[in-house]
């Protein structure tokens, strides 16, 4: 390390201040307003995710107005996910923030906040928050343990370069993932128009009750004018009774097993080494997770790729960890934690609509509310699943939409797979320039071949 570099406790340049546990009477809730509350869920892989954001009502401000964040604040997790760090954006600024987190509000102008930042991402700074997380029974990082943390500081303006060198392949992974996000949301739009809300068929019944003498083609062309003419001309123009109540005319209800398989049988040997999905890992937002390990088979449930994941105990399935796999090789068999349940469409249903029913509100609604067990470990038994009703479509209908879909997947695929390229570049990187053992010139002629 340079002469010029020094290293000091955090607590010589920055405060650390806990965040408030709100009011048992206070629930947080969905709906966006000036308030949003940050939860250690929302930034365990670094960036906070906006769209899963909670937020506090109007008349809990009161109580906990004095534990906000503002913008640049470093946070970091000191109970249970010790450990995960995120700086807060422009547009969280004043945010409030939950017990479980602590925030840094820097007092000298001559430390980068992202610099620290990325400095305890590091195996360094994981390094330090570790010898000063104390407890035996239920671990914590106390704020004085964050204030004795020791970071390795150059001067400032190459605390600077660094975080810019840094922040450039996360921003482009932040791209990614933006983008992802919108093509999943095509996706499950399609899903919910056509499987859910059954939009076209609402449509065309609406037009053959005005004019009943007209074509299939005239009522079509009338009602989903958005939509191609022979797409519209898939969907019926009448619905039916059911016992889910009115569905399209010729469809069919049918219980899940039925047109999906639960947790299908995949072969790995004990002991064979293949790649492993750990809950931590399993995206609460997005298909594809941004790490996957390789470890020997010991005991757990097994998948290919085209098998959608849904965790199945509390709070996982809350907190919507679902997975869509496409991480693997041709053939190869992956495994991950015995709380996952495991969907595969049968032919002719395309296997992404797997993905898009875990995700509905239904499905999960459904799932939820059969969870069983102790407070705390409740799950929901796959067997149950046999109980949820679908609407079997017209085999038109499902290969149609697994045309338009499949495509926005491999996009999105193809993406996370830059994206985890880009991480590992990142994690490289990052302990050597904050050790000083690459220099930040030599790190730009990295990063300038691939994040462009």
């Amino acid at each position: 390390m340079g002469g010029e570099w020094r290293v000091r406790k955090i607590g010589t340049f920055a405060k650390a201040k806990g965040g408030k546990r709100l009011p048992k009477s206070i629930a947080l809730q969905t709906e966006k307003n000036n308030h949003p509350y940050i939860r250690v869920v929302d930034f365990t892989d670094g960036k906070i995710h906006q769209d899963s954001l909670l937020y506090v009502p109007n008349d809990a401000i009161s109580a906990i107005q004095r534990y906000r964040v503002a913008a640049n604040d470093v946070i970091i997790s000191i109970v249970g996910t010790i450990g995960a760090i995120a700086q807060v954006p422009q547009e969280l600024h004043g945010a409030n923030l939950t017990e479980n987190a602590a925030k840094l509000y820097f007092t000298e102008e001559d430390v980068d906040a992202s610099y620290v930042a990325y400095y305890l991402k590091s195996s360094l700074g994981q390094h330090e928050i570790t010898i000063n997380t104390v407890g035996s029974t239920q671990s914590k990082l106390p704020l004085y343990g964050i204030e004795n943390i020791n970071v390795a500081l150059p001067p400032l303006k190459e605390q600077q370069a660094i975080a810019c060198v840094l922040g450039s392949l996360d921003d482009k992974i932040e791209l990614n993932r933006k983008m992802n996000q919108t093509l999943e949301e095509m996706a499950r739009a399609i899903f919910k128009s056509w499987f859910v809300d059954f939009d076209p068929v609402r449509a065309k019944a609406a037009v053959r009750r005005e004019h009943p003498n007209w074509t299939n083609e005239q009522v079509s062309r009338t009602a989903c004018p958005k939509l191609k003419p022979e797409i519209a001309e898939l969907f019926p123009d009448a619905f039916e009774d059911s016992e889910l109540g009115e569905i399209p005319k010729g469809w069919e209800v049918k219980p899940l097993p039925e047109l999906i398989e639960v947790n299908p049988t995949r072969t790995l040997r004990k002991g064979e080494f293949a790649p492993y999905l750990d809950m931590a890992n399993m995206p609460t937002r997005g298909h594809s997770p941004d790490t996957v390990t390789e470890r020997p088979f010991g005991s757990g449930m097994r998948f290919v790729n085209g098998d959608t994941l849904v965790a199945r105990i509390t709070p996982c399935l809350e907190n919507g960890k679902t997975a869509f796999v496409d991480f693997l090789t041709d053939g190869q068999v992956g495994w991950g934690s015995t709380e996952y349940i495991v969907l595969r469409p049968k032919p002719p249903l395309p296997v992404e609509f797997a993905y898009c029913l875990a995700r509905s509100d239904g499905f999960r609604d459904f799932a939820i509310q059969r969870m069983t067990g102790s407070s705390g470990r409740q799950r929901v038994p796959a067997e149950l699943l046999a109980h949820f009703r679908l609407v079997d479509a017209d085999r038109s209908v499902t290969e149609l939409f697994g045309r338009l879909v499949q495509p926005l997947f491999a996009r999105a695929g193809a993406a996370t797979r830059e994206s985890r390229i880009l991480a590992a570049l990142r994690d490289a990187l990052l302990p050597k320039l904050i050790s000083g053992e690459l220099r930040v010139k030599d790190a730009e002629k990295f990063v300038e071949r691939v994040a462009i």
